[in-house]
């Protein structure tokens, strides 16, 4: 699971720009499914059948891509100006070094004015900030263009014993389980389509795009969720602590119960997340796609989010995969019945 956690964080694909990397999440999908597609919006959907007539389809998906940043302009000193694309946290950005995905993947930090010149108090805003490559003018501007993505440094790696940091385990944790679920799963009695979802840091876009086109009968998103830090307690939950299961207006009560049934009987550790509106997550757009479709989401505690150096417990991400695994081979005959209101 670490090495596939690596794998996937390493990879850099901000939002709008995840067709750098879909095809190679495509490849990964490929040992574990019977088809695999990228959609029209850049969507990864894997299928692995069942084999029997009128099966039940089960969507489970995570988002692929990452927060990051765009070139706005390109200055007479070939410094380059940059926008946020996602939710960025600016704080961490002064000294930060980043990639320029231009003609070529040029490397460069972010500058600010050093702090004995700067106003007392004052944080540095996204405007005031540049990105120097070390490049001369001449240089920068044949190699980049204004609209370049940009992308935030390395995966950290091990941390202590049971952790792991690094860039984008929002959501490329979650996707490590999606992948892990297509790879352990057999004799399944329902079809089921892992989706590798695209925008989700900018609305939620490719989930909206992906549920329509495969009107699944049942969802089950994977996202992250805050974990504990010192300086956040608060609707937070410890790394280790295993699956958060929401609950709450968005999720489907008899999946979530279901869910959480499931990983008793298994004694798959588990926590119940209270959401009592939008979730901020793919399931937000999962749920009203068509007809309606039941919805349930499980989280991985995350610390840091939004950061370079997001950071995880490895058993979490296996608990997540264990508990979507065990659902599915509960489902014997495909029954769905128990869904009914």
């Amino acid at each position: 699971m670490r090495k596939l956690i690596r794998e996937l964080s390493d990879m850099r694909g901000i939002s709008g720009f995840e067709y750098r990397i879909t095809d190679k999440i495509a490849e990964m999908f490929m040992p574990y499914s019977d088809e695999v597609r990228i959609d029209a919006l850049g969507n990864v959907i894997a299928l692995k059948e069942c084999g029997k007539k009128d099966a039940p389809r089960i969507m489970i998906e995570a988002h692929c891509d990452e927060i990051g940043l765009m070139v706005t302009s390109i200055t007479d000193e070939g410094y380059l100006t940059f926008a946020n694309v996602g939710g960025v946290d600016e704080r961490i950005l002064p000294s930060s070094e980043v990639t320029v995905h231009a003609k070529k993947d040029v490397y460069g930090v972010i500058g600010i004015k050093p702090p004995n010149l700067q106003e007392s108090g004052k944080t540095t805003k996204i405007k005031d900030m540049a990105i120097d490559t070390g490049l001369d003018a001449e240089t920068v501007k044949e190699l980049v263009s204004v609209g370049d993505s940009i992308s935030l440094p390395q995966s950290v790696g091990r941390l202590g014993k049971k952790q792991w940091s690094g860039k984008s385990l929002d959501d490329r944790a979650s996707l490590a389980a999606v992948l892990t679920v297509m790879k352990k799963l057999t004799d399944a009695d329902v079809d089921v389509y892992a989706v590798a979802a695209v925008q989700e840091e900018v609305g939620c876009r490719g989930a909206k795009t992906a549920s329509y086109g495969i009107n699944p009968d049942i969802a089950i998103a994977i996202d992250v969720t805050h974990g504990i830090t010192p300086d956040n307690s608060d609707r937070a939950f410890e790394v280790g602590s295993g699956a958060a299961v929401a609950v709450g207006p968005n999720l489907h009560p008899k999946l979530t119960d279901r869910l959480l049934k499931t990983a008793k009987k298994y004694g798959i550790k588990t926590e119940v997340e209270a959401e009592g509106g939008d979730t901020g997550t793919d399931a937000w757009e999962i749920q009203v796609s068509r007809a309606g479709i039941p919805t349930a989401l499980l989280s991985i505690p995350l610390k840091y989010m939004h950061t370079s150096v997001e950071t995880l417990a490895v058993s979490d991400v296996k608990a997540v995969s264990k508990l979507i695994l065990s659902f599915i081979k509960d489902l014997e005959g495909g029954d769905l019945s128990w869904l009914n209101f």
